[in-house]
């Protein structure tokens, strides 16, 4: 049977040791819901609060001011009013799209029926920004208030989902099986059951909990994270003993959104405002070089084909074998043909000319280093496609610096999951990736570095996850590496675009200020559509005495900060974009 990693407050792990051990396994469950705290039909709710390490609190208290921070993290547990939809544009329109989508919709048993709160106008509309006609969002509504079938006979029948399962209801999917982790006794399939949340807890000691165990200490830790009512498909038994299907319909939603699994795949992308903002941002022209360092899903690299209409050559690279083909089936699934994928390492993407092997290939009668496109297989793979939608933390995750004696609690984790899981995909899934070498200097007109990062800012998020104030001065350290890289790569005269999908000023400002100071043939350009807002002006100075500056008055404007709190109810998002002069 499946484990679910609960982190246990010692003071939570003692109650539960004294109140059960007396139990056996098989009368633990029945238990603990007979003798469950007084009922409290308030409890009901879905009202999370992010805990912050104490000291990355502070930090950012300082960086935006408690009351600003106070709405980010209060946003931050909500996802966005709406579903940003890229639409394909090689294989179709906007108009198509909305007619089609909204077919799709009304014969839906919720569609537009769940998404029309007021009736006053229609959920599918296009975009109305300049330069972004092609984008189209379908709103949805919420929160909304449940009537969880509190009553006389007490409280509801209740499963219990993981929080990433939890995260990605919020954002309109199902309850599927693999997300379960208990249930309350005697359910049985029909029946109308609470979905709750299962929140990880800091704290120094880790215990296994089994699926179908609820661990009564939990019980306080689950009030306001209720996130809807639905009908079991599958008895308590049937949860547990099949690895996957839909585990419960959830008809009642707090946050209603469609889902768009397996909708006009190859016609539309669903993707965060911001993400096709850096795209824009980086003004591909047609016939031009340009270069995606860190390119999986491939989101950004299918816009920026797109916007260069699919003439050109882009490279999209990435130091995952598995993520490489993710990108493959993407650009085939689109019908996108200027698409070269190749497996490389960030931090290793520049090589010098005398150091290319024999084995590099030519792209345009060029030589930028080895790169294999397999245009014809990507074609295979993508007709038996089935497109799932992916994490964007999965994405922002990648290798992190050791850090020494400062290693943060997050990737100790990791690496424990690492060992405790074993072979990978990448190990174990077919397919072909090229692999690279690297690129000589000044190879490419323009480059785009979407940096792996602490991914603050995605939304919905339940848990602040387990960063210190070390750990994201570290990932900074990382990125800044990664921008030496892209620095050398882009000709004089070339675009750089830097992003990140995190609020954290190290990853972002800070990062600024190394590469302007480092590197004076860098100057900020301005950037088209500008709807996001300006960065952070000044410095902060730490405990410690390490002082990170930030952007200097009059480069705030040249950024595009994305706010979650905002009236744009974006991710949290950092756009930066250089141009390169001549270079010493």
């Amino acid at each position: 049977m499946k484990k679910a990693r609960v982190l246990l407050k010692p003071s939570l792990l003692s109650r539960a040791t004294a109140v059960f051990s007396s139990l056996s396994p098989s009368r633990l469950l029945s238990h603990q819901m007979e003798t469950k705290p007084s009922p409290d039909p308030d409890r009901y709710c879905y009202d999370p609060v992010l805990r912050w390490d104490p000291q990355v609190e502070d930090y950012f208290n300082k960086a935006y001011g408690p009351d600003h921070f106070s709405r980010i993290s209060k946003a931050l547990t909500r996802p966005s009013s709406y579903s940003c939809i890229r639409v394909n544009t090689v294989k179709t329109t906007s108009e198509a799209v909305i007619e089609k989508l909204t077919k799709i919709l009304n014969d839906s048993e919720d569609g537009l029926k769940l998404l029309q709160s007021d009736g006053s106008s229609s959920p599918i509309s296009k975009c109305q920004i300049p330069g972004l006609e092609y984008v189209v969002f379908v709103h949805g509504s919420g929160p909304h208030r449940i009537e969880y079938g509190y009553g006389l006979e007490g409280p509801p029948k209740e499963v219990l989902v993981s929080r990433k399962c939890a995260e990605a209801v919020l954002r309109g999917a199902q309850v599927y099986v693999p997300g379960v982790l208990a249930c309350t006794a005697h359910v049985e399939k029909g029946d109308a059951v609470a979905v709750c949340v299962a929140m990880e807890q800091p704290g120094d000691d880790e215990v296994d909990m089994c699926r179908s165990v609820i661990v009564d200490p939990f019980y306080c830790e689950r009030r306001g994270l209720y996130i809807g009512m639905g009908t079991t498909m599958l008895s308590r038994a049937g949860m547990f003993r099949v690895p996957h299907g839909v585990a419960v319909d959830l008809s009642n939603r707090v946050f209603r959104l469609p889902s768009f699994r397996n909708v006009l795949e190859g016609e539309i992308f669903l993707q965060n405002l911001p993400s096709i903002v850096a795209a824009h941002a980086l003004d591909p022209q047609k016939g031009e070089r340009i270069l995606d360092m860190c390119a999986a899903p491939g989101g950004k690299t299918t816009a920026i084909a797109i916007l260069m209409n699919d003439e050109g050559v882009i490279v999209a690279a990435d130091r995952s074998h598995n993520k490489v083909l993710d990108v493959q089936k993407l650009s085939a699934e689109m019908g996108l043909r200027c698409i070269t994928t190749c497996k490389l390492d960030a931090l290793k993407s520049v090589c010098l000319p005398n150091a290319l092997s024999d084995s590099t290939t030519l792209v345009n009668g060029e030589n930028i280093g080895s790169v294999t496109n397999h245009l014809s297989s990507n074609e295979e793979m993508a007709s038996g496609r089935s497109e799932a939608e992916k994490s964007p933390e999965v994405n922002a995750s990648t290798e992190q610096p050791s850090g020494g004696d400062d290693v943060s609690e997050a990737e100790i984790r990791k690496n424990k999951g690492r060992l405790k899981n074993g072979r990978g995909r990448t190990q174990s899934q077919g397919g072909r990736a090229g692999k690279s070498q690297g690129f000589p200097p000044n190879s490419f007109d323009r480059v785009l570095l979407d940096a792996p990062c602490s991914a603050l800012g995605l939304r919905p998020r339940l848990f602040a996850g387990l960063e210190s104030v070390i750990s994201l001065r570290n990932h900074g350290r990382y990125q800044r590496k990664m921008l030496d890289q892209a620095v050398q790569l882009v000709r004089i005269g070339g675009i750089l675009v830097y992003s990140t999908c995190t609020i954290n000023p190290s990853e972002n400002e800070a990062v600024v200020r190394y590469a302007l100071d480092k590197y004076k043939f860098l100057s900020l350009a301005p950037q088209h559509p500008r709807i996001g807002g300006p960065g952070l002006v000044g410095r902060c100075e730490f405990p410690d005495g390490y002082v990170e500056e930030w952007l200097k008055p009059g480069e705030e404007e040249m950024v595009q900060k994305f706010d979650p709190s905002s009236e744009l109810d974006t991710i949290g998002f950092f756009i930066a974009k250089f141009s390169v002069g001549p270079k010493d």
